[in-house]
């Protein structure tokens, strides 16, 4: 995120451009809400006004008339005024709540929705806590400007507007020497907005990393025990804890350090009141209703003064938020929509590499003139050592990149040429690492076909080999599986994985490393399960262990970004290059005897 420190000089990202922003894209589109709410605002501060003259009327009826029933249509008429004010403010208030809400809402549809879009790269150098900051921070801090700006001038600008009005009809020269106060207090806290600025940018900045090592700490629990780390998250999280909490003090230290000088500046006012109001009414003959009427406005505008002169200190607050947010909705996406592109149309369902060349990063290429063919309707396995580039081969089949040289094609289309959605939709994927989503294992199933029928999610369980286990939950397809799938074995998470890809029933399956991380009974349980799924479709495989694979239709040894071997399991055996060597390795490695077993105390 040190992205944010480059905000506050875009002029994009200057207070005034994102407030504008606000209200044109934000704001505008719930302007009768907002004029029904500033109309309440308007009566509740019409009330406030009116009560402040109303207590003039109060002291000279009590005090200089002596008029009881005038008293009394006075308390009638001020209990009305404040019930007025109640459902006024009442009124306002859910107003704003509701337009709030909805922004809040809609804003984070908007992240969400451009999150989707971005492709994987984008995420490949962020920590998924950072999208969940700015998703949380940046869509509340929207409201909040807005509302901030409406409130204070619909409820604190009227507010003042009104009491002054009352002040100067009181006594206008009075009025005029209270004014004095509020340069000074103007000047002292125009001064603060860059610091507060800069202080709740790192407050945020550090909120993302308490949620960042949060996040890391819970996922990976276990080796968290496993390796006695508690003493090491604990002071990581700790630190990050601190820190926040110093800006926060900080925070405060700034954000109040404007209360003493505007607490002293008005109490200059109040006596400067007092005095002057008092010599009205002993030497001049001034009515005391006139001295309390002054008085009451000018205690009742304090507050709304004091809120409007802080208004700058808290928007700039608010505005980081509003920043991070635009940030997001503004990059540009790094997966473009295509859907104006030509579908995929499978027909032979047969898949080509042509020359292709890829590299993650600069100049460190990853494959290099990688050619190939998977026959339509077989099985084509890749294997070779890590880092050969045989993950990347899906990665580009699959569009999360796209090629710098060369052309991958499907039935002798592109796949840059057609759209990403038509073209994943021909594509079900099993990968090594099972990811499942909270939920049930009926959910699960169904994600590979949105509005599946239940014949259809246990047939795919049963021809994954799944339903069994399934069906010996207490809660059958009811079950759930926890977050990431981890109430479950691997071999379930990845038959449940197979039966996903089942039912979404596409005529080219890619199988990533589905079996590496499962003991042996797991193992043969889904290659099983895989064989069904690989009948009668073009399939991709990876694969380490090889025996996985010996049956493939086709072998491609991938080594340093191309294909160095192809053929079938007994060729290239026979041939005694690359791939007999990794065979005879593999076989020497499950051929070593155990280990003996040393008994304590014999």
């Amino acid at each position: 995120m040190n992205e944010l420190s480059d905000l506050a000089d875009d002029p994009r990202y200057s207070a005034r451009n994102l407030i504008r922003r606000l209200f044109v894209e934000q704001g505008f589109t719930h302007w009768r809400k907002y004029a029904a709410a500033f109309v309440l605002m308007a009566i509740s501060a019409g009330c406030t006004a009116f009560s402040a003259y109303l207590i003039g009327n109060v002291i000279n009826e009590t005090y200089v008339n002596r008029n009881l029933p005038g008293i009394i249509v006075l308390g009638g008429i001020t209990v009305a005024l404040f019930a007025m004010k109640g459902l006024a403010t009442y009124g306002h208030t859910v107003f704003l709540s509701q337009i709030g809400n909805r922004i809040i809402a809609d804003n984070q549809r908007a992240v969400f929705a451009k999150l989707l879009r971005e492709g994987l790269g984008f995420f490949s150098d962020r920590h998924s806590t950072e999208f969940i900051a700015r998703l949380t921070a940046g869509a509340a801090a929207a409201t909040q400007v807005i509302n901030l700006l409406v409130m204070s001038v619909g409820r604190d600008a009227l507010s003042l507007i009104g009491l002054i009005s009352v002040m100067v009809v009181q006594d206008p020269v009075l009025s005029f020497f209270s004014f004095f106060v509020a340069p000074p207090a103007f000047l002292v806290l125009r001064k603060m907005v860059r610091r507060i600025y800069k202080i709740g940018r790192s407050q945020f900045q550090g909120g993302a990393r308490i949620m960042e090592t949060l996040q890391e700490t819970l996922q990976g629990i276990r080796i968290v025990k496993a390796f006695t780390l508690e003493d090491t998250m604990r002071a990581r999280f700790n630190s990050h804890v601190a820190a926040v909490e110093h800006e926060a003090n900080k925070m405060a230290r700034v954000g109040a350090r404007a209360s003493p000088l505007m607490e002293t500046l008005g109490g200059c006012a109040i006596a400067i009141a007092i005095v002057y109001g008092g010599y009205r009414v002993l030497e001049t003959g001034a009515t005391p209703g006139q001295f309390f009427s002054f008085i009451t406005a000018f205690l009742l505008a304090y507050e709304p003064a004091k809120r409007l002169a802080r208004l700058n200190i808290e928007l700039n607050s608010a505005l980081v938020g509003v920043r991070v947010l635009f940030e997001v909705l503004d990059s540009p996406p790094s997966e473009a929509a295509d859907d104006d592109k030509p579908a995929l149309k499978v027909t032979e369902r047969r898949i080509e590499f042509k020359d292709v060349s890829f590299a993650y990063r600069g100049d460190e290429a990853v494959l290099r003139g990688m050619s190939f063919v998977a026959e339509p309707g077989k099985m084509t396995a890749l294997v070779g050592p890590s880092g050969g580039g045989k993950s990347t081969v899906f990665n580009l089949l699959m569009r999360f990149y796209d090629a710098h040289e060369g052309r991958v094609e499907i039935d002798g289309q592109e796949v840059t040429q057609v759209s990403r959605r038509s073209l994943r939709e021909q594509i079900a994927y099993v990968g090594q690492d099972t990811f499942l989503f909270r939920g049930t294992v009926r959910e699960n199933i169904a994600f590979g076909k949105p509005g599946a029928t239940e014949d259809e999610i246990v047939a795919a369980a049963k021809g994954a080999y799944a339903h069994d286990f399934i069906t010996a939950f207490p809660l059958g397809y009811d079950t759930p599986v926890g977050e990431h799938g981890l109430q479950l074995s691997g071999g379930q998470r990845q038959r449940i994985a197979i039966a996903r890809a089942f039912i979404k029933d596409a005529p080219i399956i890619l199988l990533d490393e589905a079996t590496a991380a499962l003991d042996s009974e797991s193992e043969l349980a889904v290659r099983e399960a895989m064989d069904r799924l690989s009948a009668g479709r073009t399939t991709l495989a990876i694969a380490h262990r090889l025996h996985t694979i010996s049956h493939a239709d086709r072998i491609f040894v991938i080594e340093g970004g191309h294909a160095s071997e192809s053929g079938r399991h007994d060729e290239l055996l026979a041939k005694g290059g690359r791939y007999a060597t990794f065979y005879r390795l593999q076989l020497k490695d499950q051929e070593q005897p155990a280990p003996p077993l040393v008994m304590i105390g014999a």
